[in-house]
């Protein structure tokens, strides 16, 4: 009997969990709310340009067996350091952030405490529990059901803002020129739809998947699009929803977590009735408690990975998770003030480091490492080179217009 689809399809939505959240959640809807509909192409061209780097993940995984990391040490030492040295600096940045939005909308959720902090350890500790007590497959099942029910209620919200609108809109699409329009439009980018480094997630879960059976790599790429395809229309999701019922409220996002949640929430309540409130917090916090969990779980599980190759295996994924963990309570307590700052150092240096996971990528799947059989062909090969342009030429825009 062949297994449902909903069954073979993991580590595509596992992708998508991760990817999300802040993306989606903050920047998404602060590009809606500032910009109206002037930013979709900036969403459309950085899926597109991005697009082969995050598939050669689960290809070369499920072509090798082999996750990235195996194939950078393959490439050499110094490129697995290098990943390791980057992700070291970026994971507690990540983690905190999506934690710290996630507190803030959980405060509006349920709102026993508005004790920021508190929420966070909270969620910290649930989250940990699930990864405890059901390790990769009961994450694998969880994450399914968490994507159905957002996928569920952001569209339920979406509809509900296009049949409240009466205003007229335009497409106008919009080039940020000044300096602090144009750090947005890279923070944006930066986390839209994911840090080019979850594409090494990507593929440490795809042999984990492995291990219920062999995974062909034409149905790990089928798997691995249905998410990058989610991404792409929840991300134009909750830029309609900031464009429709935000972008002529005359309001400014606050920066506090908390306060920036509450804005969230009451804007659309106040836009499309008090009914909305249920949804548009449910269709926030599940956006939020995915990225949250998968993040949790898929940088220990990196770096567990990085460390049995530099043959020191005492640092194992349990190390890994209590050190995530604690690096991440503190720099909540000294960012607890300022979300959206940590939310644009987070997403900034993902899109710097990008051209560099980007390289490394192509390299290893065009490489001797990868069967000839599922090396890219021609035309995916020339889109790489198209997005490698793309990564750079806008990293160095930032550089030159904002120092």
């Amino acid at each position: 009997m062949k297994k449902s689809l909903l069954h073979n399809l993991g580590p595509g939505l596992l992708f998508a969990g991760a990817a999300i959240g802040v993306s989606h959640l903050v920047q998404s809807t602060r590009a809606g709310a500032d910009y109206g509909f002037g930013l979709l192409w900036a969403i459309l061209v950085v899926h597109l340009f991005k697009y082969p780097f995050f598939r050669f993940g689960p290809q070369y995984a499920s072509a090798t067996g082999e996750s990235l990391l195996d194939g950078y040490h393959k490439l050499g030492k110094g490129y697995l350091y290098l990943y390791f040295v980057v992700n070291l600096i970026n994971m507690f940045t990540i983690q905190a952030a999506v934690t710290m939005v996630t507190a803030g909308l959980a405060v509006q959720l349920f709102g026993f405490t508005d004790n920021l902090i508190l929420w966070s350890y909270i969620l910290l500790v649930f989250c940990l529990l699930i990864l405890i007590l059901g390790k990769y497959k009961f994450l694998d099942k969880f994450i399914k059901y968490i994507i159905l029910f957002l996928t569920i209620s952001t569209l339920l919200a979406v509809s509900m803002a296009i049949f409240k609108n009466e205003a007229s809109f335009s497409f106008q699409q919009i080039l940020p020129k000044n300096s602090v329009e144009i750090t947005f439009l890279i923070a944006f980018l930066g986390w839209m739809p994911a840090p080019l480094d979850i594409s090494i997630w990507h593929s440490l879960w795809s042999i984990e998947k492995r291990k219920d059976g062999e995974v062909s790599v034409k149905k790990s790429i089928f798997d691995f699009n249905v998410g990058y395809i989610g991404t792409l229309c929840l991300g134009i999701c909750f830029i309609t929803l900031g464009a429709l019922v935000m972008f002529t409220s005359g309001e400014t996002f606050s920066p506090s977590g908390g306060k920036f949640a509450t804005q969230l929430i009451d804007l659309y309540t106040k836009n499309l009735g008090s009914y909305a409130k249920v949804i548009i917090g449910i269709a926030a916090f599940t956006t939020m408690l995915s990225t949250t969990i998968t993040t949790l779980d898929a940088s220990p599980r990196a770096m567990e990975r990085s460390a049995t190759l530099f043959n020191i295996p005492r640092f194992n994924y349990w190390v890994w998770i209590l050190f995530l963990g604690i690096g991440t309570c503190i720099i909540l307590t000294f960012f607890r003030s300022n979300m959206l700052t940590l939310v644009k150092i987070a997403t900034i240096f993902s899109f710097l480091t990008a051209p560099i996971f980007a390289f490394l990528n192509y390299k290893l799947i065009t490489s001797k490492h990868t069967p000839k059989q599922f090396q890219p062909s021609i035309s995916l090969k020339i889109l790489s080179g198209l997005g490698f342009i793309f990564l750079l030429a806008f990293s160095f825009w930032y550089i030159l217009n904002t120092i």
